[in-house]
C-alpha cells in the first residue's frame, strides 16, 4: 500500500478520526443512572456554584484542554481552513494523551477575525483548564495569544510558536556545550520572522544570547534598519541597524543557523562561510532549508539538528506541549509563564545529558545514544520527560506564583512516577 494509502486508511478506519469519548463512571444501573445525570448532578453544581474552584474536584476541567485552531497555517500545508485542518488537531490530541494523560478536545473554528476569536474562545473558559491554539498565522496569533493570556485565568499556549523555542532552545545550549561555545557570544541567523521565529529569538535571549547578536531574516532578506517602515510591530522587535541584506550576508561568520522557513533556502556556500564548529537547525518541514546530508559533506566540524525524525537530534514540538500542560494543569496554573517556559527547557538539555535507558533503545530499534553531536535532546518516547519536565514546569508555576492549588513537590514526582507507569500499563 502506498504512503498516502496508508495515511489515508489509518484516519477512515475502523471508525473515522482519531479521538472518541469515553465514560469514566460507570452507568449501568438505574441508581447509577441518576448519579451521573438527574437528580444526582445537582448536588456537584450545586458546590461548584457555591465554590466555584470547585469545578476542578467534580469535572474534568483539570484535565481538559482545547486544541482549537482557524485553520489558517496548518503544518507545511498553509491555509486550508478549519475543517482541512481537523485531522491535525486530532492528532495533537492523541499525542496530548499519549505521552501526558491529558484529555483534548479539538475545536475549529471558521472564523478569520482575530476579535471574533478572542471573543469566542474567552467564552469557553468555564469548560477548560488550558487552551493550545494551533496553526493560527502570523501576525494575528501574537495579538490572539496576547490577548487571551492577558484575559483570561487559565493557561494559553500557542504550541507553534513557543513549542519549537522551548525545545530548540534546549537543544541550542547542549549544542553551545559540545561545539565550545557560549550562547551570549554566538552570532545566531534566523530564516524565517513569522511565529516561530519570533517566539525563538525572545526565548534564546531569556537564555542568554544577546539581542544585537541576532539577525533575522524574512523573504526579503535581513530585517535592517532601512527597512523599519515595511515591518510589523513584532518584526521590528529584531530590526538590526547593519550592513548585511541577505540571508548570505548574515551567515558570513554566523554561530548559529535556526531556519523556520521553508526547504532549500540555504546552500553549501552559504555555510561554508559560517564560523568553526558552526550549529545549524534547519527545522522546515519536510524539506528542510538545507539538507542533513549536505552540511555532513560541507561542513564535517558542525552540529546539526532537523525537524525530521529520520535525522539525528529532531526538534519535535511533542517534547514539549504535553508535560507543559501536565504540569501547568495538576497545579491549577492561571497561565504558562516564561519561568514554566524556561524550567521546560532546562529540564529537556539535563535529561539529553543523562545515560540512555532500556525503554528508549527498544523504542529506536535497539539504537542507544549518548550526549554529543548526534544526540543534543531527548528522545520524545523517552518516559523520563514525562515526570522531569512536567515537575520542572509545576515547580516553576509555584515559585513564580501562577499556581492556585498547592501541593508537596515530592509527593507531585511520586503521583507523576505512579501515572506513568499506569499509562505504561494502560490502566489510565
Amino acid at each position: 500500500m502506498r504512503s498516502k494509502e496508508k495515511a489515508l486508511a489509518y484516519h477512515a478506519g475502523p471508525v473515522p478520526g482519531k479521538l472518541a469519548v469515553h465514560s469514566t463512571k460507570p452507568c449501568e444501573t438505574q441508581e447509577e443512572l441518576s448519579m451521573a445525570y438527574t437528580p444526582g448532578v445537582a448536588e456537584p453544581c450545586l458546590e461548584i456554584e457555591k465554590h466555584p474552584d470547585d469545578v476542578y474536584k467534580y469535572t474534568n476541567k483539570g484535565n481538559l484542554v482545547a486544541v482549537i485552531s482557524n485553520g489558517t497555517a496548518v503544518l507545511g500545508l498553509g491555509d486550508i481552513g478549519a475543517a482541512a485542518g481537523k485531522p491535525v488537531m486530532e492528532g495533537k490530541g492523541v499525542l496530548f494523551k499519549r505521552f501526558a494523560d491529558v484529555d483534548v478536545y479539538d475545536i475549529e473554528l471558521d472564523n478569520r477575525d482575530p476579535d471574533e476569536l478572542i471573543r469566542i474562545i474567552k467564552a469557553m473558559e468555564p469548560t477548560f483548564g488550558g487552551i493550545n491554539l494551533e496553526d493560527i498565522k502570523a501576525p494575528e496569533c501574537f495579538y490572539i495569544e496576547e490577548t487571551l493570556k492577558r484575559e483570561m485565568n487559565i493557561p494559553v499556549f500557542h504550541d507553534d510558536q513557543h513549542g519549537t523555542a522551548i525545545i530548540s532552545g534546549a537543544a541550542l545550549l547542549n549544542a553551545c556545550e559540545i561545539q565550545g561555545k557560549k550562547l551570549s557570544e554566538c552570532r545566531i541567523v534566523i530564516s524565517g520572522a513569522g511565529a516561530a521565529a519570533v517566539s525563538c529569538a525572545l526565548h534564546y535571549e531569556r537564555l542568554g544570547a544577546k539581542h544585537e547578536n541576532i539577525f533575522m531574516c524574512d523573504r526579503k532578506g535581513v530585517l535592517h534598519s532601512n527597512r523599519s517602515h515595511e515591518l510589523d510591530k513584532y518584526k521590528s522587535l529584531f530590526i538590526q541597524d547593519c550592513s548585511e541584506r541577505s540571508l548570505s550576508d548574515a551567515l558570513g561568520g554566523a554561530d548559529i543557523f535556526v531556519g523556520l522557513s521553508v526547504g532549500g533556502l540555504v546552500t553549501g556556500d552559504m555555510i561554508n562561510n559560517m564560523s568553526a564548529r558552526p550549529i545549524l537547525f534547519p527545522m522546515a518541514n519536510p524539506v528542510p532549508e538545507i539538507s542533513y546530508e549536505l552540511i555532513r559533506e560541507v561542513r564535517p566540524d558542525a552540529l546539526a539538528g532537523t525537524g525530521r525524525s529520520d535525522y539525528p537530534n529532531q526538534v519535535n514540538n511533542v517534547l514539549g506541549f504535553p508535560f507543559i500542560f501536565r504540569g501547568a494543569l495538576d497545579v491549577h496554573a492561571s497561565a504558562i509563564n516564561e519561568e514554566m517556559k524556561i524550567a521546560a527547557t532546562m529540564a529537556l538539555a539535563e535529561l539529553a545529558k543523562e545515560p540512555c535507558i532500556p525503554e528508549v533503545s527498544k523504542a529506536y530499534g535497539g539504537q542507544t545514544f549518548a550526549f554529543g553531536p548526534d544526540y543534543v535532546i531527548p528522545k520524545p518516547f523517552d518516559p523520563r520527560v514525562f515526570v522531569r519536565e512536567s515537575y520542572a514546569v509545576a515547580r516553576a508555576a509555584i515559585e513564580s506564583g501562577v499556581a492556585r492549588k498547592e501541593i508537596c513537590l515530592a509527593d507531585y514526582r511520586t503521583e507523576l512516577e505512579t501515572r506513568l507507569f499506569n499509562m505504561r500499563a494502560g490502566c489510565s
